[in-house]
């Protein structure tokens, strides 16, 4: 590296701040919903986030750059927050009518963040074949890691698979999720939604001895 592109990385790096790159993250989960990711440009972002166009190539590389570090952030933030809330629960079964509850009431917490990823991330099988996509499968593991407490304890059948059956509790969630952010209205409370779902794939796994 020569001096004048040392100096210029030092520039780069002295001008950022935490706050500017927070709006700049929350503006862009606004418009990429508001617009769609790839209908959104750089200088709406800027915009809504009040800085100038040039200040988000400070943070970011480009728009894709800006996706993949919205979902880090957030799904980071995401499990963190599932994880600290079901280390409280001793009961695998409590344990999934929570994540349940949790992961829908994404849409009620954070509408465009839910629309992000709910219409846009999908879209992008870029995303899914990269290495980006470790978080979001930190996340649905975490369906999995229940399953084999649950089994562990007996209350859960040895022969389910805890690898089938968090992407189909993941995947009802996933579309009653997507069914709210389509609708323009629910029809269902949240947490009706989230213990009836718990309590379907539930009936499906648990063991003869924790029917009793």
């Amino acid at each position: 590296m020569n001096e004048n592109t040392f100096t210029n990385c030092f520039v780069k790096m002295s001008k950022k701040s935490p706050d500017k790159e927070e709006r700049i993250l929350k503006a862009a989960i606004r418009v990429f919903a508001r617009k769609g990711f790839f209908n959104a440009r750089i200088s709406e972002i800027a915009k809504e986030a009040g800085v100038a166009d040039g200040t988000i190539y400070l943070y970011f590389q480009n728009k894709y750059d800006l996706l993949v570090s919205i979902l880090e952030r957030e799904m980071g933030r995401i499990v963190n927050r599932v994880k600290q809330e079901l280390s409280s629960l001793s009961d695998p079964r409590e344990k999934l009518e929570r994540y349940a509850l949790l992961h829908l009431n994404l849409v009620e917490e954070n509408r465009d963040l839910a629309e992000l990823f709910q219409l846009e991330l999908r879209q992008s099988y870029k995303f899914f074949r990269e290495r980006h996509q470790r978080k979001f499968a930190e996340y649905v593991n975490i369906i999995s890691a229940i399953v084999r407490e649950g089994q562990a304890q007996g209350i859960f059948r040895q022969d389910i698979k805890p690898g089938i059956f968090k992407r189909a509790f993941f995947g009802a969630l996933d579309e009653m999720s997507r069914f709210w952010i389509l609708s323009s209205r629910k029809k269902y409370r949240v947490s009706t939604a989230a213990k009836q779902i718990a309590s379907f794939f539930l009936e499906g796994i648990l063991s003869p001895s924790a029917r009793s």
